[in-house]
């Protein structure tokens, strides 16, 4: 998945594709480079960003994924809006990607199950502005199981279906950096929920631990790549990420260690 933020104000990228046209050209940018889906946001989650109205966030997603749409482009929705999210599904969007996993909109599972779209929920306990207060666990990987197999049984009885369901760890989100990690290498304790599994780590705070002091933002999309093959190995259905060249390539590598491992 291909990250295109339509933002004034996302922590790495903010500004670059604000306007309908420079986002359809980096969204073309990312399909060449091997991304296999467009994820486009209109609303900044990074940690303490303050909120923006649905219509706001409207006014900037829909343009863009009407012209993807019109492109053959596959997308998906970034939105806490449901309002947002059926608007999406009319303009031609494939997934619904909400991080609040339908916590910070009660109407989004009625969107979901009403549209029949994949979703992605995703491990969240509060907004960008208040989520740092939240990370306190006993057992992080035990707790963040746990939560979203709640979520999973409250999105079933609002009527959504289980084939429509992918579910996000939520790294970065009411987590701190050992957290992050710990969540990270225990991707296999959410495999008996029995679903699929998107992992998103691209250019996150925590990646900068293994970084030098005076590294910049996109000095992280090395560690990203790297654990996107971990991810890829431990399973998972997809990765979202900035740097779409940098982590095929790494992909394509795994892939063919894999297929010599499987032709020797």
């Amino acid at each position: 998945m291909g990250v295109l933020n339509v933002t004034p104000d996302s922590f790495s990228d903010g500004g670059r594709w604000a306007s309908t046209d420079a986002a359809v050209r980096h969204a073309l940018d990312l399909q060449t480079e091997g991304a296999d889906l467009i994820d486009v946001g209109g609303e900044s989650t990074r940690p303490g960003a303050g909120r923006v109205s649905p219509q706001v966030e409207q006014d900037r997603v829909l343009p863009v994924l009407t012209e993807l749409h019109r492109l053959g482009i596959r997308t998906s929705i970034d939105t806490l809006n449901a309002g947002t999210a059926e608007l999406a599904a009319a303009a031609g969007v494939d997934i619904i990607n909400d991080v609040s996993g339908g916590l910070a909109d009660p109407g989004m599972a009625d969107v979901v199950a009403r549209t029949g779209l994949p979703y992605i929920a995703m491990h969240w306990r509060a907004h960008a502005g208040s989520m740092d207060s939240l990370a306190t666990y006993d057992d992080v990987v035990a707790t963040v199981v746990a939560e979203l197999a709640d979520r999973v049984a409250v999105l079933e009885a609002a009527g959504v279906k289980r084939s429509q369901l992918i579910l996000d760890p939520g790294l970065g989100f009411s987590k701190d950096a050992e957290q992050n990690w710990r969540v990270f290498a225990r991707l296999d304790a959410f495999d008996p929920l029995g679903l699929p599994v998107m992992v998103g780590v691209s250019r996150k705070r925590f990646l900068a631990g293994v970084l030098p002091d005076n590294a910049a933002i996109v000095d992280r999309d090395l560690p990203t790549a790297i654990l996107s093959v971990l991810a890829a190995q431990a399973g998972a259905w997809a990765v979202r990420v900035h740097d779409v060249a940098g982590t095929r390539t790494a992909l394509n590598v795994l892939a063919r260690v894999d297929s010599a491992r499987i032709g020797s």
